[in-house]
């Protein structure tokens, strides 16, 4: 039968407890005892237990990998005994999707630990994004995991807040077409990927955890959507989660008008809205617009948030009864669960497999197969229709990777961690370089509080830092080369010396002495400078590990000037989980490099490009500041959001957004650009790139739009789009832009997507200011209002010449 007749079936024969069933998730693994992974309220109390809970059914099962370390093959035992459990439960033999945190990867002991988004961003590759998600889903899907609790899809606006290594940089196109690629990769593999956090999380009030939002609609509309609107039409992403903030006072997670009338009435997301983990119960504890569990339900519910995670409180019994009562009605309950089982329909968890457990057994017979959690497994798979189905999730083609109990599992095979170098090493963005890049073998000392520290790759939702607190000796499970062991590795005939700081803040003078001494004794000093991630102030990044301004951390400048004053050239580098202010460094410092958590290949990556193995070729997602104040600045400000005469503070950055040096260098030249087009047009932008050094080289072109006059207040420019382009010495290549109109639009006074008529500048170069060809186009014709079918994207074509 068709997903919604099989839907509404079920739902006529469901009870309101039934139906509330599938709305909750369960911790079935105790989160606690310890530091909490999550922002647990003050007035949480322990969930009824799980046999209680599955009477009813069950929506989704918590973090069965994600909340304790356990051996991959005996979390997948696990899962699939706690799936047969809530299967066997309820009458009707539904199974719980479960879900993960896979930022970095599948967040589980022993799983790949890939590099932070910011690092996505700064590869400029949105294919090699798309792959690494493939890779992340492949893992989750043969444990029998269904969703994933990412991309984060947040623009940088505040580098001070804490969650900035999680998100992909400050241009919504950057983020959109990245983000859009890992939603491919998740949901290309049948996992699926959850949008986060709807919306403006990033956007809170100097940088501080969960605090209010304030932006206006344009700059909310322009720039804060315009990443979910690109994942959800061309990624395909079937959740979204709501953010925490509020916005003018009002809670994404009680917002009516952007869960619904927004999200779904104008920008046709059918799927299912998961809450950020107590978003629900925020509503009352830390918001103060519900007085109860019950209220807080209400209010969620009627907003469009389907699902309460990470486990029961508010849409379980205090839900019931509010419809029972009338106080919540019934329709509003039916329309959420409606959603749910047509998601668990599209992942093949309502299908025939499960008849077996309808009978209140936990397994039943199909032709000689088992049935257990919904899934017929038979060698760990089932094909039903053409189609191979693991862990309940279907999936065209026929290939097998599903695993049978007692089955080995390696969740960091050889493939992923070669897959995790490649995209570290694409991250690595080369600030700035004297001509002491690439080291020679010497006497080198490798200084800082990160020399030695294989925690400085990872970011706050890698496994090993996300449950430090808790188990504070627990092996990394992967093997993760600190910087001194891989610049070692990378440079035989050096002599290298290691004088490696204990803590990130610098808090021992005699760590300072050390690093100073070692400086001195050596030709080339390495000094290790950034952040160490963790949670809720137990780090200097990660979630709840907010700034006061964009010092380095503690003492670390201090410990810089120390090392700096020696005279012996230094390179700085920064392994952080945001930009830091470098403008007293930059010009004593012999070259900086800067990595934003690079994952457990990070080591080798940086040593690469240190000792010249590797080619820098990463691209700054967030611009670095000259001081440390003056935030939040990024590159999209309008004319009087830039340096003026009108005031004292000078916001340019250090480096912008989009720089990034390279071994080699590059020259443009020979623009040409369409003089006009109409208002629902194209436009042809090319330009020439051309290796002028003696050493091949990877440059990402980028193109640049810029409205002079507009009926609003317009940015002085934004990326229209941009191309790697990799050339030889002496090489050249011509770069074609395709822009539609389209990608010139903004919101007018009116609150309309438009596009105006008038004049558009282009400009192309290798960064945000580095731009050496200009020009401009002049669009024609009537204003324009855009619809939901807008052209989102500027291909690219590049030609070597």
């Amino acid at each position: 039968m068709p997903t919604a007749e099989r839907v509404a079936d079920l739902l006529s024969r469901m009870t309101v407890e039934e139906k509330a069933a599938q709305l909750v998730g369960y911790w079935a693994v105790s989160a606690r005892p310890g530091e909490e992974v999550a922002p647990l309220p003050d007035d949480f109390g322990e969930p009824p237990p799980l046999d209680d809970v599955i009477k009813a059914g069950l929506g989704q099962l918590t973090r069965v990998f994600g909340t304790a370390p356990i051996p991959p093959a005996e979390g997948a035992s696990r899962l699939r005994e706690l799936q047969a459990r809530v299967a066997a439960g309820n009458r009707f033999g539904i199974p719980a999707i479960a879900h993960e945190e896979c930022l970095t990867g599948f967040m589980t002991h022993t799983a790949t630990v890939f590099p932070c988004p910011l690092a996505w961003g700064a590869t400029f590759d949105p294919e090699l994004v798309e792959e690494m998600a493939g890779a992340i889903a492949d893992s989750m899907r043969q444990v029998g995991v269904h969703q994933g609790l990412a991309p984060v899809l947040d623009v940088t606006r505040d580098p001070r807040w804490g969650r900035t290594e999680e998100t992909i940089g400050e241009d919504p196109y950057l983020v959109g077409r990245i983000g859009t690629a890992y939603v491919r990769g998740l949901e290309g593999r049948g996992v699926v990927a959850t949008l986060k956090h709807f919306a403006a999380y990033a956007s809170s009030r100097a940088g501080r955890n969960m605090a209010s939002a304030a932006l206006g609609p344009r700059e909310y509309a322009d720039i804060v959507l315009e990443p979910f609107f690109l994942a959800l039409r061309e990624g395909g992403a079937r959740s979204v989660m709501a953010a925490y903030v509020d916005v003018d006072g009002v809670p994404a997670t009680a917002d009516e008008r952007l869960m619904t009338r927004l999200l779904r009435d104008e920008l046709g997301f059918t799927g299912v809205v998961v809450a950020d983990y107590f978003g629900i119960s925020f509503l009352e504890s830390m918001h103060g617009v519900a007085g109860s569990p019950g209220e807080s339900a209400a209010l969620a519910l009627r907003a469009g948030v389907d699902v309460e995670l990470p486990t029961i409180r508010c849409y379980g019994a205090p839900l019931v009864e509010m419809v029972r009562r009338g106080a919540v009605p019934e329709k509003d309950l039916d329309r959420s669960v409606a959603r749910v089982l047509a998601l668990k329909c599209d992942l093949g968890l309502l299908d025939e497999a499960s008849d077996g457990a309808k009978d209140g057994s936990a397994d039943g017979s199909a032709d000689g197969a088992v049935e257990v959690a919904g899934a017929v497994e038979v060698d760990g798979a089932v094909e039903v229709d053409g189609a191979v189905e693991v862990a309940g999730v279907r999936r065209p083609g026929g290939s097998v990777d599903g695993v049978r109990p007692g089955d080995p599992i390696d969740l960091d095979p050889p493939a992923h961690r070669r897959l995790a170098r490649r995209v570290a090493e694409q991250s690595v963005v080369l600030l700035a370089n004297d001509g002491v890049l690439p080291l020679r073998a010497g006497r080198v000392a490798v200084t800082g509080p990160l020399a030695a520290e294989p925690r400085a790759m990872l970011g706050c939702y890698a496994f090993p830092n996300h449950m430090t607190a808790r188990f504070p000796d627990l092996p990394f499970g992967v093997d993760i080369p600190p910087l001194a062991d891989a610049l070692r590795a990378a440079l035989p005939d050096a002599e290298v010396e290691v004088a490696a700081g204990r803590d990130v803040r610098v808090t021992d003078d005699a760590d300072i002495a050390a690093a100073v001494a070692a400086a001195r004794r050596a030709e080339v000093c390495v000094l290790t400078l950034g952040d160490r991630s963790d949670l809720f102030g137990r780090g200097t990044s990660g979630e709840g590990c907010d700034a006061e301004s964009l010092a380095l951390p503690g003492r670390q400048a201090e410990l810089a000037d120390a090392v700096l004053a020696t005279g012996t050239p230094t390179v700085i580098v920064l392994l952080a989980g945001r930009p830091y202010a470098l403008g007293g460094l930059v010009d004593r410092a012999a070259a900086i490099v800067q990595a934003f958590f690079p994952g457990e290949e990070g080591g080798p990556a940086v040593a690469g490009v240190l000792s010249g193995r590797v080619e820098p070729s990463g691209r700054l997602p967030v611009s670095v500041p000259r001081g440390p104040g003056g935030q939040p600045a990024t590159y999209l400000h309008s004319r009087t959001g830039g340096p003026s005469r009108w005031s004292s503070i000078d916001p340019a950055p250090l480096f912008p957004f989009g720089h990034g040096l390279t071994w080699t260098r590059f020259a443009y030249d020979v623009l040409e650009v369409d003089p006009s087009a109409a208002t629902d047009g194209t436009v042809r932008v090319t330009a020439t790139v051309r290796n002028t050094g003696d050493r091949p080289g990877t440059e990402v072109v980028q193109l640049y739009l810029g409205d002079p006059v507009a009926s609003v207040v317009r940015p002085v420019r934004w990326l229209a789009g941009w191309a790697r382009v990799r050339l030889e010495p002496g090489a050249a290549a011509r770069v074609e832009f395709t822009v539609h109109a389209d990608r010139t639009s903004f919101t007018d006074l009116d609150l309309r997507r438009v596009v105006e008529p008038g004049r558009v500048d282009v400009a192309v170069g290798g960064s945000s200011a580095d731009l050496p060809l200009r020009g401009a186009f002049t669009l024609t014709g009537p204003e324009r209002v855009l619809g939901l079918d807008r052209v989102l994207t500027v291909p690219v074509e590049v030609t070597p010449c």
